[in-house]
């Protein structure tokens, strides 16, 4: 089949999961001889072009906007459509397979897509198809339908009240939206998504191993020999849980005075945690390494001993807890949505509501103590994600819905 993603960030050109998971699903279905085509943007003028990378044809649109304008150009962007119809009408795709496209690429890239190809699917991976941002608690609950005033509060001077009409008319072209778990599948429908099924984001094990020199080096750049390391990828913010593994790690270093405190991911929040790491006394128990290309993260992933994804916010899957558990490691992960479908609590990590800093920073101290416990739980997490959450597999429901329209 000829295969053509749409995705608003795709390597090298990359700041989030969702590129992360479309250029591995990508590159496996290229392995099984498939024509493969991705529609990607950047905010770097100098990166727009054509590329070939391990057999995908990637295209780079340039598209930059002020933030401000995101829920109206979301839906129509005059920067990219254009270019958009002209790729797709020259290359004949049998599939499109959207991913994020909220941003720059635009829902109209949705009805485009039907007007010149057999089938159309989108993957959600956040809750942005009915909201515009992170998916907070209300009343102690993450599975609850959006009224007009949380819209409004979320989006303030941002709001667009057609919005999310807009986005459900461009969803009526697409044949098919997956959900990259139950949890996010149940909240979109509850907010009036509907054809929607389950696929779990895969994972390759093999893509995630190193050899130890590469992880000598790493601890050596990084200072973390002879340090019990704890370790929170991605995008640190206060729904990501930023505050709470802060105040976790200053109960922790009681404890543990070896203790420390990795971040990768970009600096933004940092700036931003300074008081709070002051205030609280653990300025020599952070380390941050901005953000990691593939290899260090690799490379700091199998250098740590336990790693945490804290958030606050609804976790629609939570892949740091996948690779995580390709690396070996146990988790200590919030049960708010997708991960505790992914985790299981005492076998292959733990799970804790953040909010609960006390506990979820005796699970962390439990794990540093016992280094053979944790040893056990993260070979049980490494069978779990080869077993139940493998690339092999999401290529294999993913074409099974290609097949059904092709």
């Amino acid at each position: 089949m000829r295969i053509l993603f749409l995705t608003d960030n795709f390597p090298p050109n990359i700041s989030g999961g969702a590129g992360m998971v479309a250029y591995n699903l990508a590159r496996a279905l290229v392995k099984q001889r498939h024509d493969v085509f991705v529609i990607a943007t950047t905010q770097d003028k100098s990166k727009q072009g054509t590329i070939k990378k391990e057999g995908i044809e990637i295209f780079y649109l340039f598209s930059r906007y002020h933030p401000r304008w995101q829920a109206y150009l979301s839906l129509y962007n005059l920067q990219t459509v254009l270019k958009v119809i002209e790729i797709i009408k020259r290359i004949k795709p049998d599939i499109v397979h959207a991913h994020n496209i909220h941003r720059y690429l635009s829902y109209y890239c949705l009805k485009t897509a039907r007007k010149y190809n057999k089938a159309v699917f989108l993957t959600a991976h956040d809750v942005m198809l009915f909201h515009y941002d992170k998916l907070m608690s209300k009343n102690g609950d993450y599975i609850y339908k959006i009224g007009v005033w949380d819209q409004i509060r979320s989006a303030k001077k941002r709001y667009n009240p057609f919005r999310n009409i807009i986005i459900r008319h461009y969803l009526k072209y697409v044949d098919k939206i997956f959900a990259v778990s139950h949890s996010l599948k149940k909240v979109l429908e509850i907010n009036g998504i509907k054809n929607v099924e389950t696929i779990y984001n895969g994972i390759d094990v093999d893509d995630w191993k190193i050899n130890l020199d590469d992880v000598k080096r790493f601890k050596e750049k990084y200072n973390l020999t002879n340090k019990k390391i704890i370790f929170f990828s991605g995008r640190p913010s206060r729904a990501k849980g930023g505050d709470q593994i802060l105040k976790a790690l200053a109960l922790v270093r009681k404890q543990i005075k070896n203790s420390v405190l990795l971040i990768a991911g970009k600096r933004n929040y940092a700036q931003e945690m300074r008081g709070l790491v002051k205030k609280l006394n653990v300025e020599k128990n952070i380390i941050f390494t901005g953000w990691l290309e593939k290899r260090e993260l690799v490379a700091a992933y199998n250098s740590v001993d336990v790693c945490v994804l804290p958030s606050l916010c609804f976790e629609t899957f939570g892949l740091n807890n996948l690779e995580s558990m390709a690396c070996k490691k146990p988790v200590v992960s919030s049960y708010f949505g997708g991960p505790k479908e992914v985790v299981v609590n005492a076998k292959t990590g733990y799970l804790v509501n953040p909010n609960n800093v006390k506990s979820m920073a005796g699970e962390i101290i439990d794990l540093l103590k016992n280094s053979d416990k944790a040893k056990k739980i993260g070979q049980a997490g490494y069978q779990r994600a080869k077993n139940f959450f493998s690339l092999d597999k999401q290529v294999k429901e993913t074409l099974k819905w290609y097949k059904k329209y092709v």
